[in-house]
């Protein structure tokens, strides 16, 4: 896993830890399965658009 998949992983599970918020929850709210969600969050899917998403959805300022 490259660097930046690793602060876009360590972002997500921290802003879902203070949120409160379970995966399977983002993966709904995302109509995508938990499996691709965590994949996508674990850098071994390229899906920008739902990456984006992610990042809009959290409201994460990932750099």
């Amino acid at each position: 896993m490259s660097v930046e998949h690793q602060r876009f992983a360590v972002a997500v599970y921290a802003k879902l830890k203070a949120i409160n918020m379970k995966q399977s929850d983002l993966a709904k709210t995302l109509d995508i399965s938990n499996a691709y969600l965590s994949d996508i969050i674990n850098g071994k899917r390229n899906a920008s658009k739902v990456r984006k998403t992610i990042i809009e959805i959290l409201e994460l300022n990932i750099n």
